[in-house]
């Protein structure tokens, strides 16, 4: 994958399977988003059993299969939806049609993965909840910048370890490459949901992680179309300060302004302030340095550690997933976590001032 575009960027895989091969059979489905590869390739790694693939769009099909030949072309959703072999439904639609596809997953009696942003309203946060409460079926999302890095995996580890004490505060910054050949939704915000809701959700869902909270509020938000008139359904920048319901604070950072020079998509960081120490994560680059992605900085009350995450830990989520499936459980994330992160999200980009018009 080029590290270059957001888009399509996958870390390594790094194969742990924990079902034998036709175990568990997933299709992937709505290909929209480059993000449907990475989501594939690493339910693949933990032992999952490819079977289906559906797009309306045959080209994007086509691309799809050059990554994964093993995968059968379905002739229409449908035909996916009502094969009893399938367990779970991978999918990364225009963000605005993800709870829809959801649901059509759940009522055919399917678990359903799904790109961040997994819904964009908070009616149809009500309906995925309701859909879940009712059947008992997942609605797993795949929050790939903390899920997906193993620098943010093993901080999670560390926090849990103690090593930084009792989490007061995160800030999460998420800059991105806008690139060329982005499709026309990725310009419409009720499509695409707004830079808070899209590319912000990744940011909330670690705040909520990293500091145990299971709830919030956001106490203040602003969005802006700073430097693309020409588009102007377009958010290129947003922030917003969140209280945790645990008494922690956090704050989101997310733009479109990341320069040509730097050399990859986004230097995507994460600040995590203990009672007993601290931790910085530089996920995709570090600056001027030679170090490589994945570094982990940790200072507490023994020093100053530079971790290279690369290799250490893996991707847990995706492996616990396919389990949570199989046994009914909640190991990979919990149903209330991913919609508590949605629901920030959409209320975030919902009450956000606008800073430009």
């Amino acid at each position: 994958m080029s590290a270059d575009d957001g888009a399509t960027y996958a870390p390594a895989s790094m194969p742990r399977p924990v079902v034998d091969p036709g175990e568990f059979v997933i299709a992937a489905t709505h290909l929209d988003h480059g993000h449907i590869g990475g989501m594939t390739e690493a339910l693949i790694d933990a032992g999952a059993t490819l079977k289906w693939v559906y797009d309306p769009v045959p080209e994007r099909v086509e691309k799809f299969r050059e990554a994964f030949p093993q995968v059968r072309v379905a002739r229409s959703e449908a035909e996916v939806l009502s094969d009893p072999d399938v367990h779970l439904v991978a999918a990364a639609a225009i963000p605005s049609e993800r709870c829809d596809l959801g649901l059509r997953v759940i009522d055919a009696g399917k678990d359903y993965f799904t790109d961040k942003a997994p819904l964009t309203t908070l009616d149809q946060l009500a309906a995925a909840r309701a859909a879940t409460e009712r059947t008992g079926r997942k609605y797993a999302v795949y929050y790939a910048e903390r899920i997906h890095v193993e620098a943010a995996v093993l901080a999670g580890q560390l926090i849990d370890q103690g090593a930084i004490g009792r989490v007061l505060h995160v800030a999460g910054f998420g800059p991105h490459r806008l690139g060329i050949g982005r499709p026309d939704w990725f310009f419409e915000r009720e499509r695409y949901g707004g830079i808070l809701c899209d590319i912000g959700s990744h940011n909330f869902e670690q705040l909520l992680h990293f500091t145990g909270a299971r709830d919030g509020q956001i106490s203040s938000a602003t969005i802006a179309n700073h430097a693309h008139p020409d588009t102007p359904g377009l958010d290129d920048f947003g922030d917003a300060h969140v209280i945790l319901d645990n008494g922690t604070t956090g704050y989101v950072r997310v733009d479109w302004f990341t320069p040509d020079g730097l050399s990859t998509w986004g230097d995507g960081r994460t600040f995590i302030l203990g009672t007993a120490g601290y931790i910085e994560l530089r996920k995709y680059v570090d600056i001027a340095t030679d170090h490589g992605p994945g570094q982990l900085l940790l200072i507490n009350g023994d020093g100053e550690r530079r971790i290279d995450a690369t290799g250490s830990v893996g991707y847990p989520f995706f492996g616990e997933l396919i389990l949570d499936c199989l046994n009914r459980t909640e190991n990979a994330m919990t149903q209330a976590h991913a919609f508590a992160a949605a629901e920030l999200s959409v209320r975030a980009q919902a009450q956000a001032r606008v800073l430009t018009h």
